[in-house]
Parts: C-alpha cells; structure tokens; sequence
C-alpha cells in the first residue's frame, strides 16, 4: 500500500483527528479566555505571557522567542508586551551583548498578578481538559503533538 502523499484527500479517522483537535482547542481556549477574564480581567495571551516570563531563567525572555511560545506575530506580541507594561507587569530590557535584542521581563507586580490569576487558570484547564481525560489519554497526547513541535513533556 503506497503511503499517501501532501495532496492525498484525509480519510475518516485522519479527517476525525482533525476536527478532534480543531474543536477542542477551540472550546478550552474559549472557556479559558471567557473565565481569565471575568474573575482576573486577563486575556489568556496576556496570562500565556506572564506565565512563560515565570517560567524562563530570570524571568525574562528575549521577545522573538516569547512570540513563538505565545503564538503571537512580533507585532502582535509588541502590542501585548506595552499593555503589559504600561500596567507595570513586565518591563523591556536590552541584551548588554548585543543591543539588537530586546527582552521582556517580568516585574514583581507581574510576577504577583500571575500568581492571582493562576487558580483561575488551573481550574479551567482542569474542569476543562484534564478532568474529561484518564491517564493513558493524557499521555497519548502528550506523545502525539511532541513530534508536531509543540512543547508537551510526557508524563513520567
């Protein structure tokens, strides 16, 4: 049986699969949005920032790389990044090695708003996601979308 091809049409369970992940992301994200802000008056990129800056050594991240974890254009995220910042959440700072890079920091306000919107956010992609899910989906997941590039450790 020959492999199919870039331009073969999906069959039923690729075409499935697609409509799985298309919709069920949609629906988590919309849910997630809706909720971040209402109870913390944060949009999810808003939150998505925040978190990743918390996450990285130092607490800031050079802006091209925040772009990509985010999902965001450069411009896009620019824009973010000054809301962000006219709030006082995150500041930018330029590499001393090379002047051409800019990071984005995170502030002690930052860090602390993170810190109050995180019990939304964890409740949500548990009610969710997580909850709807039994360990050996979970990890299904987590071994399917690795290859696609997506940052999704699997369980141990």
């Amino acid at each position: 049986m020959s492999r199919p091809t870039a331009s073969s049409p999906l069959d039923e369970r690729e075409m499935a699969a697609w409509h799985a992940l298309i919709r069920s992301h949609a629906r988590v994200v919309r849910r997630l949005e809706a909720e971040l802000e209402a109870e913390q008056g944060l949009t999810l990129q808003a939150y998505e920032v925040l978190a990743h800056l918390s996450e990285s050594e130092q607490r800031r991240l050079r802006m091209s790389d925040l772009a990509s974890l985010v999902v965001l254009s450069p411009s896009g995220l620019t824009r973010l990044v000054d809301k962000l910042a006219a709030d006082g959440l995150v500041e930018r700072a330029r590499c001393d090695a090379d002047a051409r890079v800019v990071y984005a920091a995170l502030t002690d306000k930052g860090f602390d708003r993170l810190r109050e919107a995180y019990p939304t956010h964890l409740k949500g992609v548990r009610q969710h996601l997580i909850d709807h899910l039994d360990a050996t989906q979970l990890a299904a997941i987590a071994e399917a979308l690795g290859p696609l590039g997506v940052d999704c450790p699997t369980p141990p």
